[in-house]
């Protein structure tokens, strides 16, 4: 690539080791491509991936994914032999820096096959920053989330057990405060690595928060395109079904094991809601994740609700619209969810939305609109039991009508063509 593109033509390369896995930050990506078409025809662009299918299958996999057409004509796919450098299975202990490190490797590799005017990491990797820096680039990136922040570093100070921090450490005071010290190195470093990008964007008011403080940079907010325009057009007046929906996937800080004990409360507290389900949606992505899944199945026998509780694994998109349209609540459990896409979308379709109280769906989408509530947030159990049964029991009175047209109309503002508006406003001086 590098020897047929003239040096007058623009060249972007986008780090993404992961562009076929068909997430929320494979759309990023693809919207980002989509954006640097718009602005200039003739950039080159190149996808720096470990994904070795032809590059013919991964536009076509992000058109049917997604809906994003991009010009497959100037975009070439740099392909990466070192990406078990980047997984996390690889480093059992000190997972951060032995990933950031690795990463450093994988950008080398990169590089080392072409090297673009413009480098974009979209997937988190800072420390490929000053390898970029150092190869003659400008540097952007896309943060979903910090590596490290402060509320980590405050649960290990504080021995608080979580996914992250296991009980043997938070019970222990010399191993607590080893890892303390350690997240403070890890922190420093990642704050230095943060200072070589020329253009940052982050996709929440939280992450914002979090980077604004560890790089003490600009920083500017994109809100990641969701796929709102789509599940708009879903009718909300029609008659849905007393069902509570998780679309998650298994993977432990989604805290699925907190939706069933809510669930099981609300159950016990209001007898009269006997035919309420709760429809558990993920992707199996490996053991790990079925593994999960069994214990949540027989968590729910202990439960008593294992008949309420239904699980669906690798839904089709028609089944998830299907889902989306017949559900009355949406729940959401994960504590300091940088952004909440899974929020968004069931907002757009018209459910009643109980979020987390943190994060992103606290600071940016589950927001009052004109005075009007577009949700309800929650922490304890207790909490999320008193929602749902709320939300359930009123769902067709028309005060909860309004919430969820408020609802509906304040996910405009995570569109797809408002990120394009908002990307292309942020990369253009670079470009």
């Amino acid at each position: 690539m590098s020897g047929s593109s003239p040096i007058r033509v623009k060249t972007v390369g986008f780090f993404h080791p992961y562009c076929n896995s068909g997430g929320g930050g494979e759309r990023v990506l693809w919207c980002a491509v989509k954006t640097i078409q718009d602005l200039d025809r003739e950039c080159r662009i190149a996808i720096y991936t470990g994904d070795m299918e032809p590059a013919e299958d991964i536009i076509k996999n992000a058109k049917e994914l997604f809906g994003i057409a991009v010009h497959a004509d100037t975009i070439d796919f740099i392909r990466l032999s070192k990406r078990h450098f980047v997984e996390a299975d690889r480093y059992p202990r000190f997972t951060m820096l032995g990933q950031s490190l690795g990463s450093m490797v994988l950008c080398a590799e990169a590089l080392d096959q072409f090297v673009p005017h413009l480098f974009i990491d979209t997937m988190g990797y800072a420390f490929t920053f000053p390898l970029a820096r150092l190869a003659g680039c400008k540097v952007a990136c896309y943060v979903h989330y910090p590596t490290i922040s402060t509320d980590m570093l405050e649960r290990v100070a504080q021995r608080r057990e979580a996914f992250n921090n296991e009980i043997h450490i938070s019970q222990s005071k010399a191993l607590s405060t080893s890892k303390y010290w350690y997240y403070v190195f890890f922190a420093k470093l990642y704050q230095f690595v943060g200072a070589f990008a020329d253009v940052i964007m982050v996709n929440s008011t939280w992450t914002y928060n979090h980077i604004s403080s560890l790089w003490r940079r600009p920083v500017q907010i994109v809100y990641p395109p969701c796929n709102v325009d789509n599940l708009l057009k879903l009718k909300i007046d029609e008659p849905r079904k007393p069902w509570v929906l998780s679309v998650a996937q298994f993977r432990p800080e989604k805290d699925h094991n907190r939706q069933l004990e809510s669930f099981s409360l609300m159950k016990q507290l209001h007898p009269e809601l006997k035919d309420a389900k709760l429809v558990l949606v993920g992707k199996i992505r490996g053991e790990d994740d079925q593994q999960r899944k069994d214990d949540l199945v027989s968590k729910a026998k202990a439960l008593n609700i294992a008949d309420d509780v239904v699980f669906k694994c690798s839904v089709s998109e028609q089944e998830l619209r299907s889902l989306l349209q017949l559900s009355m609540v949406g729940i959401h459990t994960m504590w300091n969810e940088h952004f909440g896409i899974g929020v968004v979308e069931l907002m757009a379709a018209g459910c009643i939305v109980i979020a987390h109280n943190s994060g992103g769906p606290k600071a940016d989408i589950v927001v009052d609109l004109n005075g009007q509530k577009t949700g309800y947030l929650a922490t304890e159990v207790s909490e999320y039991a008193e929602c749902m049964a709320k939300a359930l029991t009123s769902f067709d009175d028309p005060e909860s009508m309004k919430l969820r047209r408020s609802a509906r109309e304040s996910t405009k503002r995570f569109s797809e063509n408002q990120f394009y508006q908002d990307f292309k406003r942020c990369i253009q001086p670079v470009l």
